[in-house]
């Protein structure tokens, strides 16, 4: 799927559950390419749009102000050095939120 031509590039992108929700579910992505928007089109192709999203899914979800988007890890080589580059970062405040948020919509529709 692409939205800006017709003739679209490979891409693959990996995912594993991380959480289940009854209606969301947190997922570990990896990529194997780097297209544009390939998380969100991937996602929404499989009929699980990202959360937040204005573009492929559902804005304002869960309170969301933005897609449910984090880069926990960034691991590459160094493009001059060779040097392996490994960062990781906590998901963000707002994030969290939004899974509470999820979370407690479950439970609250829960016979």
């Amino acid at each position: 799927m692409s939205i800006d031509t017709d003739e679209p590039r490979e891409a693959r992108t990996h995912f594993e559950i991380e959480r289940l929700l009854a209606s969301a579910c947190l997922l570990r992505v990896t990529l194997d390419t780097g297209r544009t928007h390939q998380i969100r089109v991937h996602m929404q192709a499989i009929g699980h749009p990202v959360c937040g999203d204005p573009l492929y899914g559902t804005p304002g979800l869960y309170g969301l102000r933005r897609q449910f988007l984090h880069a926990a890890r960034l691991a590459l080589a160094h493009p001059v050095t060779g040097e392996a580059i490994d960062v990781v970062s906590p998901l963000p405040d707002d994030l969290q939120t939004a899974l509470l948020c999820a979370s407690e919509a479950d439970r609250s529709s829960e016979p």
